[in-house]
């Protein structure tokens, strides 16, 4: 659909290529456009082709931290729920994280993943967040590297995890997660059918 990819103020204007490389992630789609094509051609290449997977793959390295994190904690929200009583310890502090990035909610969102319950998705939100500038966290561990793209795969991480859930609507699902996270690249906060906090 014409358009649907433009307008994307909170993306970076570099290729995407060069986003994908820097985050180590591969396509599985062949591309016709240039290494040249900025991240709104690819995503409109991929769309016409139908490949969605590698489409989100691509909007979880092309967003900022923030948008990203935010992006996977509404996944999340899909899983478990709306409202306080449903939220995970993951959930919460990543979600303070994006509305008040810091170095101690950060820590908060790192030490949330420590005290999880195995089988609780949500870390995956935590994990976006204690990789969000490309490091493995705060204080002396700022000085370490983070493997490539660690925050974007956790992310992407957290909306495959959404999407398997979905039988019933499987395929507007997908279209509805995609959505997000161009209105998420827009400046928007993703809730498109609804109110809500904006990132």
């Amino acid at each position: 659909m014409a358009g649907r990819f433009s307008k994307l103020t909170k993306i970076p204007t570099d290729p995407a290529a060069k986003l994908l490389a820097l985050g180590n992630v591969t396509l599985d789609t062949p591309l016709d456009a240039p290494a040249s094509a900025s991240v709104e051609a690819v995503l409109t290449e991929l769309d016409s082709k139908g490949a969605q997977v590698d489409l989100l793959r691509l909007l979880a390295i092309a967003l900022p931290p923030r948008e990203r994190v935010w992006w996977a904690c509404l996944a999340a929200r899909d899983i478990v729920g709306t409202g306080v009583e449903n939220e995970t310890p993951s959930l919460q502090a990543a979600e303070a994280w994006v509305f008040r990035p810091s170095d101690e909610a950060r820590d908060v969102a790192i030490d949330s993943m420590e005290h999880a319950d195995k089988n609780d998705l949500t870390v995956h939100c935590a994990m976006a967040v204690m990789y969000c500038d490309g490091t493995l966290g705060t204080g002396d561990m700022a000085q370490m590297p983070a493997p490539p793209g660690a925050s974007s795969i956790a992310a992407f991480a957290m909306n495959i995890e959404a999407i398997s859930t979905r039988t019933d609507d499987f395929d507007t699902y997908i279209q509805e997660v995609i959505d997000r996270a161009i209105d998420i690249g827009r400046g928007g906060n993703g809730k498109r059918k609804e109110k809500g906090e904006s990132v």
